[in-house]
């Protein structure tokens, strides 16, 4: 799903917190309660010490979801499983810059793909890193966590790689999406630092389920309205 660029704040709720047993309902939930996008964490146990989805599951997920489906892998290699991933359904597709040592052409073959690229940076990988992939991507993934396990916390070290980031990417029309401990209290912080996508998954979901979904509205709306009033007052 394509939709005109712009950095307006948006919301993408990480399937990883969700309810396993309800996925496709899950998804639904969130989607009716504002969220802007459905984070999809595919993790290898190998890259990061955690196992969690693969293309089938996102296949089975795509009927469910109306809007952006964001596939972050976590996983190496990569390019064996570009495809199966697009096939899937996938809109972005993400791929971490460490995870191989041709991530140029990682990103080539997901654009070929017919997917929207994105790259990933974890908490220890210098900004430096993209500078010479800021033309092939859609999306820079920041994380603000170590990657694996969700409900870990923010990583502020990292709010000057966003800001560093911002800068390098100028007018170019990429989002900057953070991954990694984001709630009411550190959204405001990334957005002022440039992020616009807000990847939150414990943050969206306690407190809610698929029979109580209003809570994931609330949550979501107070996410979403702290990082907006940060901006509004810079």
């Amino acid at each position: 799903m394509t939709a005109p660029f712009d950095r307006s704040i948006k919301i993408a709720p990480s399937i990883l917190a969700a309810d396993f047993a309800a996925f496709g309902a899950e998804c639904s939930a969130v989607e009716d309660q504002g969220a802007d996008w459905i984070h999809v964490d595919v993790m290898d146990g190998h890259f990061v010490p955690n196992i969690t989805f693969g293309p089938a599951m996102c296949a089975a997920l795509r009927p469910h979801i109306r809007g952006v489906m964001d596939v972050h892998l976590m996983i190496a290699p990569v390019d064996p499983y570009i495809d199966a991933f697009a096939k899937a359904g996938a809109d972005f597709i993400t791929a971490h810059v460490e995870a191989g040592p041709h991530i140029h052409r990682t990103l080539q073959a997901i654009r070929a793909a017919g997917a929207r690229p994105g790259v990933a940076l974890n908490p220890g990988t210098p900004v430096e890193t993209v500078a010479h992939l800021l033309d092939l991507v859609d999306l820079v993934c920041v994380m603000t966590v170590n990657p694996g396990f969700g409900g870990q916390s923010f990583i502020h070290s990292q709010l000057d790689k966003i800001a560093a980031l911002r800068e390098m990417i100028g007018d170019r029309e990429i989002h900057i999406e953070i991954d990694g401990g984001v709630d009411p209290m550190t959204a405001p912080m990334v957005a002022r630092a440039g992020a616009d996508a807000l990847v939150a998954g414990s943050a969206v979901f306690k407190g809610g389920s698929v029979s109580n979904p209003g809570v994931y509205g609330e949550n979501i709306a107070a996410i979403r309205a702290a990082a907006e009033d940060a901006l509004k007052t810079g």
